[in-house]
């Protein structure tokens, strides 16, 4: 059985097999969230904050090499196990230095597949990188924030802004620099305050995030 809470994100465009994956992995323990094509891929990898992805190469519009390669520029080190019917040396090569970390033939055995995932969810996982103010404390890898008697949810980018301003307490975070750490510089600056606002309201009270009007935003207590 896999670890509890190991999460799979399976990606594939073809709805009977990712039917088949995620009944499979979830009798093997997986909690499993599903994509099926390049788009929700890259949403749920944010959302969901899977510890290991299962992805399909040959899809419409964005495929999976496109996928793997935004995702490793955003710098997601989740394990990636493409998924393809091509076995040339010079597809193995492509999804390897688009940052996969495996690589599975189509058709395969769903034990394969499985034996490859728990070997992957069970290399080393990087200790909890962990930042604190006053009564928040931020874990930035599994995105969750706590405050006394509680833990908070972030998305990916809820959980990048608050690293942001727990990485500078008391020092402000103009909105552009908001932008081009969090949207590569490709961002309205409202955003910024959309993001800002759904933060402080699952933080909670006592406020902790300030505006500074003309020049961003800063915790203090």
């Amino acid at each position: 059985m896999a670890d509890a809470g190991d999460r799979v994100l399976v990606v594939d465009d073809d709805p009977p097999l990712r039917r088949m994956l995620a009944r499979s992995l979830s009798a093997e323990g997986f909690e499993v969230t599903v994509a099926a094509d390049g788009g929700a891929a890259l949403l749920a990898a944010e959302r969901s904050a899977p510890d290991v992805i299962v992805l399909d190469v040959a899809m419409p519009a964005i495929d999976g090499l496109s996928v793997c390669r935004r995702l490793r520029i955003k710098g997601l080190p989740t394990p990636i196990l493409m998924l393809t019917a091509r076995d040339a040396v010079v597809d193995r090569v492509a999804g390897l230095e688009a940052g996969a970390d495996d690589y599975l033939v189509k058709p395969f055995a769903i034990e394969e597949l499985i034996a490859r995932l728990r070997a992957l969810t069970r290399r080393g996982r990087p200790a909890p990188l962990l930042l604190s103010y006053a009564d928040l404390t931020l874990d930035v890898s599994a995105r969750t924030a706590a405050r006394p008697g509680r833990s908070i949810v972030l998305t990916g980018r809820e959980a990048a802004g608050l690293e942001l301003l727990l990485r500078a307490p008391g020092n402000p975070v103009t909105r552009e620099h908001a932008i081009d750490e969090i949207w590569d510089g490709a961002a309205e600056a409202n955003v910024v305050d959309r993001y800002v606002t759904r933060l402080r309201r699952k933080l909670g009270e006592p406020p902790l995030i300030k505006t500074l009007r003309g020049s961003g935003f800063v915790l203090r207590a």
